[in-house]
């Protein structure tokens, strides 16, 4: 019994000096941190510092939500979706990558022609997320200097290829004046299941402020797409392009990364 009384000690005493350890090494940390940075306004925003996430949605007070395009790698349908758009007054959103955009600029300036938006994809659909500094301006400024050239304005919506950002992208986006686009409702068209499956996803996980994700090239596009349309209009929704959806200033973004306007 005293043996056991003694390891349980011992264990304590040892779980206490641990303890001890941890509150010293935080002491320290803390003086480190106010040494280097000297004020307590500093020292919170060291300990507060939040994760930078893109538009996923926007919240709005009618039911009025964005559905948008990807074009990267093909184009036989492109045309085609714009005549659907035509047929249901829809304007909508493109996000366009460099080496389509040398491929098709006659495409490019029908999509503005149309009134839709013409975003910034990325010069060579890269992983965003690895890139340094000085590539990730490279990658929005040769696409963006080549839109503007065509169709006259700087693009203002980025979305990142593959979805894929970190903090360091988001802020140069912002610093150049892009707001960066994600979605809250992603189609799956790329699988090519089919047609209802496309419609059934869409339909059935949109909300007011939606933001839909298509691409320009998925096999059933032509299908689905007035089928989705007529859904949603059916259910009451308003289809706007992003550029009209988002708030370009007085906003901040929840955990999710819906885009709120503030009082």
């Amino acid at each position: 019994m005293n043996e056991r009384r003694d390891i349980l000690k011992n264990s304590y005493s040892r779980s206490g000096i641990r303890y001890r350890l941890l509150i010293v090494v935080a002491i320290i940390a803390v003086s480190i941190i106010y040494t280097n940075i000297g004020t307590d306004n500093d020292i919170i925003k060291v300990f507060s510092q939040k994760k930078e996430l893109p538009i996923y949605s926007v919240d709005t007070a009618g039911k009025e939500i964005a559905i948008s395009f990807d074009a990267a790698w093909g184009d036989e349908f492109t045309l085609g979706i714009l005549d659907i758009l035509d047929e249901y007054d829809i304007k909508s959103s493109f996000f366009l990558v460099g080496f389509w955009v040398d491929k098709h600029p006659e495409h490019v300036k029908e999509i503005y022609k149309r009134g839709h938006d013409v975003g910034n994809h990325s010069t060579n659909h890269p992983h965003m997320s690895k890139l340094g500094e000085d590539e990730i301006l490279k990658e929005l400024g040769e696409i963006e200097g080549k839109i503007e050239k065509i169709t006259g304005e700087k693009p203002i919506l980025f979305r990142p290829p593959f979805g894929d950002y970190n903090d360091r992208l988001i802020n140069i986006c912002r610093e150049n004046n892009y707001y960066v686009i994600q979605w809250d409702v992603d189609s799956l068209d790329w699988k090519e299941l089919g047609v209802q499956p496309v419609v059934d996803r869409v339909t059935r996980n949109v909300s007011n402020g939606s933001i839909v994700l298509f691409h320009n090239n998925a096999k059933y596009v032509l299908e689905y797409l007035p089928i989705v349309i007529e859904r949603l209009q059916e259910e009451g929704y308003k289809i706007i392009p992003i550029s009209k959806l988002i708030h370009k200033e007085n906003f901040y973004m929840d955990s999710t990364g819906k885009q709120i306007l503030k009082n």
